[in-house]
């Protein structure tokens, strides 16, 4: 069934981008976007963050070495004209665009690259944008302290530059992410920068009002020729739901993320159900345990946690349907899905029985750190705790804002976390997340540690033969479902309602609210002119 479902999308995809490309773009007006994952941004420096809510703004104002294209469901050089890479995998040469300008002025070249890389790999900070970045040959003992640089960093000109990789890479699916954006090396060290950042992004930085919006204006030597369309973007900040809804309604914002109620409404609706565009993310909604807690630690417990949940249940009064049942870490739209796998059957009695077998016969009581997230949040949290009462497992919530908890999970400092977690769109990255060498502060969050399956991403990565490496990637995704490290919750079916003047969005399978303002524009129509 979700095959069917990830067939049916990418046709839909397919058919949106089409329509979209048919349309003529207007110049000027105003784009009014929203970010609607929390109540502020974590921080204007995209480095530091590794939030969704902070790229939406970050794709306004900065650029990757690589972007994701959504048509092509694919990563492609963005500030590079070309990418070579050596027969082994390991060393590839990157051209360099000419054309692309920071905001102060300034032509990027190849030290910018470096230094972004370099500084992604400081020994000080901890960047999360490291977790791609350490696969880079000298990385890790720059970052360790014994190099003064990254050796795998080579500048041939201005516009040339060489990576050199451990092992055998495709850059691309890392380096599209926004906290790998590429900074201007003579202004990110100015105390001026965290306030005022500077890219090399379609708009330039106007206005930051914490808890309230990002304005940006138009930059006129973006190197994409006639774009971006609109004259101004403004993102607003809004984590609620209902706000959201009354502002799309009263046509003060173009575009919204929906939620499940907001999803059930809109379809209801029949004039707002004409501009609704839904997405299957790669993302996957999950319930983290620590193996330093020691009820954790044993695999059988884990599993009676994923028995004791009625999540089909969860994801239709709760969900609203807005989601697909996990059925392991990587999700339907993943190359590597295995459609064979079934998710844990809800059964309180075999949930028993594993804790009596692992002498917790009389449960015991864990603090579960969660966010207000209505999708996967503490509404599920507090749906979830009767269950576990049934089995005799006792929570004790502990709510933080969404800014608070990425940082908790990435040092470890939870006994058991809610999050939506990347688990695309390449299976290898996502599933090297469960590889023993992976740091807890990248994304092993979990600190799962499993020889067999240490053995099979070494293999998958070695070989060249695709139809082998997404075998042997299916192989860990099946010991991942055994394993338990996480109770599987859902995967994303992500859905953004649209004004009718709105054009050009893109069906971002990678995380929708994530858009390329440069292709956006709105005709006449719009009342922000």
């Amino acid at each position: 069934m979700l095959r069917k479902v990830a067939i049916v999308a990418a046709l839909s995809l397919a058919a949106f981008a089409a329509q979209a490309q048919a349309q003529t773009p207007r110049k000027g007006g105003t784009i009014r976007f929203t970010a609607p994952y929390g109540s502020s941004f974590a921080s204007l420096d995209i480095h530091s963050t590794n939030r969704t809510q902070d790229e939406i703004w970050a794709k306004a104002i900065h650029r990757q070495l690589y972007n994701w294209d959504s048509v092509a469901n694919k990563p492609v050089p963005e500030l590079a004209t070309s990418v070579t890479a050596s027969p082994d995998g390991k060393v590839h040469t990157f051209k360099l665009r000419q054309d692309a300008y920071f905001h102060h002025g300034r032509q990027m070249t190849a030290d910018d690259v470096i230094y972004t890389f370099t500084r992604m790999m400081s020994p000080k900070v901890a960047y999360p944008g490291s977790r791609y970045a350490r696969g880079i040959k000298g990385a890790l003992a720059y970052q360790k302290g014994e190099a003064k640089e990254i050796a795998g960093l080579k500048k041939i000109d201005d516009f040339t530059l060489e990576m050199t990789f451990d092992e055998k890479t495709d850059p691309g699916f890392g380096f599209m992410n926004s906290y790998l954006s590429i900074y201007p090396a003579d202004e990110a060290e100015k105390d001026s920068f965290q306030s005022k950042p500077i890219g090399l992004g379609p708009y330039k930085f106007v206005e930051y009002v914490p808890g309230s919006r990002m304005v940006g204006e138009r930059w006129e030597k973006f190197y994409k020729p006639g774009k971006p369309y609109a004259d101004r973007i403004v993102i607003a900040i809004m984590g609620e739901a209902a706000a959201r809804d009354v502002a799309f309604r009263n046509k003060e914002i173009d575009a919204s993320v929906l939620g499940p109620a907001q999803y059930v409404a809109y379809k209801a609706d029949a004039a707002l159900s004409k501009n609704l565009l839904e997405v299957a993310e790669v993302f996957t909604r999950n319930m983290g345990m620590n193996p330093t807690f020691k009820p954790f630690a044993d695999k059988r417990v884990r599993q009676a946690i994923n028995h004791a949940i009625d999540t089909d249940l969860i994801i239709k009064r709760l969900v609203k349907d807005k989601a697909f049942r996990a059925t392991s870490w990587l999700p339907a739209s993943s190359p590597a899905y295995d459609d064979t796998l079934k998710p844990y059957a809800y059964d309180p009695e075999k949930a028993k029985a594993l804790l009596k077998e692992a002498g917790y016969a009389d449960g015991f009581e864990f603090e579960w750190t969660t966010s207000a997230n209505e999708s996967w949040g503490q509404p599920i949290v507090e749906a979830v705790i009767p269950m576990l009462a049934k089995v005799n497992i006792k929570v004790k919530v502990k709510p933080v804002e969404g800014t608070v908890l990425s940082e908790v999970v990435r040092k470890g400092e939870y006994q058991a976390y809610i999050w939506s977690n990347t688990t695309g769109p390449d299976p290898y990255e996502a599933l090297k997340c469960f590889h023993s060498k992976t740091p807890q502060s990248q994304c092993n969050y979990v600190l799962y540690n499993n020889p067999a399956v240490d053995k099979l991403l070494d293999e998958a990565n070695a070989t060249d033969d695709q139809a082998k490496r997404i075998g042997l990637l299916k192989q860990v995704n099946k010991i991942l479902l055994d394993d338990a490290p996480v109770w599987f919750f859902n995967y994303n079916k992500a859905v953004m309602a649209y004004q009718p003047w709105l054009h050009g969005l893109q069906a971002n399978a990678t995380e929708l609210a994530l858009q390329y303002y440069e292709d956006l524009w709105v005709d006449d129509s719009s009342p922000a002119k």
